[in-house]
């Protein structure tokens, strides 16, 4: 059994009810340290209340709403990197009073050594990686875009996005042709792009092509890209004067545009008004089980988004050879008494 063969690791995922009944966000992982101490790392969730026993640590992968920073920045016990601690700043106006380091470097959390790795999924999405008192390598990913550089485990902790094999919108690459032709097309054009993450990559993208000019943007974006990316070029408010005429802006923003701008959206969605270019933030399908071999762990834990995909992905990794479980078959539950 999938769960005993995680126990016999020395790992224990859990999940845990809050005061009103309900399930609090993803999970949380329970092992025992080099000394032999019990820890408890909730990853990606929202804070227990004070009164409450605390975890060791909230481990924040990265600052997307459903990830719950908002919420977890304001304990002393929550960790990300420093970029992610300036987006989560940045988007909820509050002061980030956890721990944090450089992406890719090492963090202590009550003496476990917890390394980070890039995931490519936003400027600063970090990968959490420790051993427990037995050895085995824990790794949870948060959301990905490039495994490449995660490094082999024993129990892996992953997310699903895009994880249903069998579902087409599953299936897709990044048409990047697409976007650059939209770029240098004659007249103005404008992107929808969410203000973290997909904003930062169309820029990125964008300079990368070789465009120079400025980028118009809402005044929170251009100083969340700011401060994510080391060179972003010129971006300028959205009425300012000048010859430059590209626009990024938040998808459901882009009515609000002149007439004459071309529009596009940067998403693997099919459920907006104006035409779509394929561009993700997230391995899909095939992508999410390459790395999940890349990485060839022992047991694999599915544990988002919300809905059936984490059901679904974890499924199919079971029927091509890989033991897996999802966080809706996790039967460990605790309340906040006893985190």
């Amino acid at each position: 059994m999938i769960s005993k063969k995680l126990i016999d690791l020395g790992v224990l995922a859990l999940r845990q009810r809050n005061s009103r009944g309900t399930f609090k966000p993803h999970i949380s992982i329970r092992f025992r340290d080099n000394a032999g101490d019990l820890r408890t790392f909730s990853i990606d969730t929202t804070r227990t209340p004070g009164k409450h026993p605390q975890p060791d640590a909230y481990l924040i992968t990265h600052a997307h709403s459903d990830h719950h920073g908002k919420s977890a920045m304001l304990s002393p016990r929550a960790v990300c990197t420093d970029k992610t601690a300036a987006a989560l700043e940045i988007r909820h106006d509050k002061k980030y009073v956890g721990s944090t380091c450089r992406l890719g470097n090492e963090i202590e959390i009550e003496g476990t050594v917890v390394k980070t790795y890039p995931t490519e999924h936003t400027a600063g999405a970090a990968a959490f990686f420790w051993e427990n008192d037995v050895g085995t390598r824990i790794l949870v990913t948060g959301d990905v875009k490039d495994a490449s550089k995660l490094p082999p485990c024993d129990v892996l902790i992953t997310e699903a996005n895009y994880g249903d094999p069998e579902d087409p919108s599953c299936h897709f690459a990044d048409d990047l042709d697409s976007m650059k032709c939209a770029l240098f097309e004659s007249g103005p054009v404008a992107f929808g792009a969410y203000e973290f993450g997909k904003a930062q990559r169309a820029v990125e993208l964008m300079r990368g092509f070789g465009y120079n000019g400025a980028i118009r943007m809402e005044a929170r974006v251009r100083a969340l890209t700011r401060s994510m990316l080391e060179d972003a070029g010129e971006l300028a408010g959205l009425e300012s004067e000048g010859d430059d005429e590209v626009f990024v802006v938040a998808p459901w923003e882009l009515d609000r545009l002149p007439w004459n701008v071309k529009k596009y959206v940067l998403s693997c969605r099919a459920d907006y008004s104006y035409p779509i270019i394929k561009i993700s933030d997230h391995l899909d399908a095939c992508g999410l089980e390459a790395m999940v071999r890349k990485l060839n762990p022992e047991v694999t834990v599915v544990y988002h988004p919300g809905g059936h995909r984490p059901s679904k992905f974890s499924k199919h990794l079971n029927s091509i050879g890989i033991d897996s479980i999802s966080i809706d078959q996790i039967g460990n539950v605790l309340s906040n008494e006893f985190i």
